[in-house]
């Protein structure tokens, strides 16, 4: 008998939920392939160590950008190989798999993802918008007749949305999110320190010591990279000051559409954000301050979920035990 599955199909990162197992699968959304003979050499965490250190004729993909299939057939090897790896087909039976997507894809590009998942193997698939099941992930009651508020920061985008009686009731998505703050702090090195650093080194970097909040840590943390004067290896110091100042164009974007939905959300239901106040989900969650930010800039409660990361798969699992409320 095949298991159902919620697959939290993220631009950075893919989360498999298998249905009595919890979270089976949290790996890169990473594949490695033979450009001249298209074979997928690696995929997820092996793939991801090849980053920015391969051979000319190999290459790390991401084939997904901004929560969207950028790549087709590297998706469908992804997804097949993720799937098969969760070990939930049964021996005549496909299972049905419960994937999120961005508020703001179009018809196409949901089609697309569905065409996917039943090429990779699933028997009946739905889609669900990211920010309503990161909310019920966080442990939010969304199908009551009252508002809920989420703002989900993933690696490709950031959904926003105010949710009651199940439903989205307003929502805005911008395609500024970790991957942003990752090549705002690569060009930052690059501008004032005149070096080159990898992907990599520019997400440790975030993870490590980025503040999006003012005086709300003060450490630093030593890169190395190449030295665009000298062409030679140099490593230089970089504090968090540094990267509040490398993000912070991208996070008053964000700061922006929260506003925005709650300058469309109903007087009713701004009412019920007070009392409750906004949940963050997503791995921005993780940057430092992110909540004391948006309290001084939207002057309502906020709280970080207690599992960001995994949220919107925990959620996929709790609505797939509750499909009658999704079909």
């Amino acid at each position: 008998m095949a298991k159902n599955i919620g697959i939290d199909l993220g631009t950075a990162n893919v989360l498999v939920h298998v249905k009595d197992s919890g979270i089976v699968i949290n790996e890169p959304s990473v594949v490695a392939v033979n450009t001249r003979t298209h074979e997928v050499l690696a995929v997820g965490e092996d793939a991801y160590k090849m980053v920015g250190r391969t051979p000319g004729d190999i290459q790390a993909i991401r084939p997904l950008k901004g929560g969207v299939i950028a790549d087709f057939d590297i998706t469908e090897a992804m997804l097949t190989y993720f799937i098969d790896k969760a070990e939930v087909k049964g021996f005549l039976s496909k299972p049905n798999i419960l994937i999120c997507c961005p508020t703001n894809i179009t018809a196409i590009e949901q089609k697309a993802i569905i065409e996917v998942a039943e090429k990779a193997g699933g028997k009946n698939v739905y889609l669900e918008e990211e920010p309503k099941v990161a909310a019920v992930g966080a442990g939010m009651d969304i199908f009551q007749p009252s508002g809920s508020m989420v703002i989900d920061i993933g690696g490709g985008t950031t959904d926003v949305a105010v949710l009651s009686m199940g439903s989205i009731v307003t929502s805005q998505s911008v395609k500024v999110a970790g991957d942003t703050f990752d090549a705002d702090i690569k060009l930052y090195v690059k501008e004032k320190h005149n070096l080159l650093i990898g992907d990599r080194t520019s997400e440790e970097v975030k993870k490590q010591i980025g503040e999006v909040f003012d005086k709300t840590r003060a450490d630093s943390m030593e890169i190395r990279g190449r030295d665009m004067v000298s062409g030679l290896p140099k490593t230089v110091s970089i504090s968090s000051k540094e990267v509040l100042e490398a993000t912070h164009e991208s996070i008053i974007e964000i700061v922006k559409i929260a506003k925005k939905v709650l300058e469309t959300t109903p007087p009713e239901l701004s009412a019920d954000i007070i009392d409750r106040g906004i949940i963050i989900t997503g791995g921005g969650a993780l940057m430092h301050g992110i909540d004391q930010l948006l309290v001084e800039e939207l002057k309502v409660p906020v709280f970080i979920a207690e599992r960001p990361l995994d949220s919107v798969a925990i959620g996929t699992g709790i609505l797939l035990d509750n499909l009658e409320k999704i079909k």
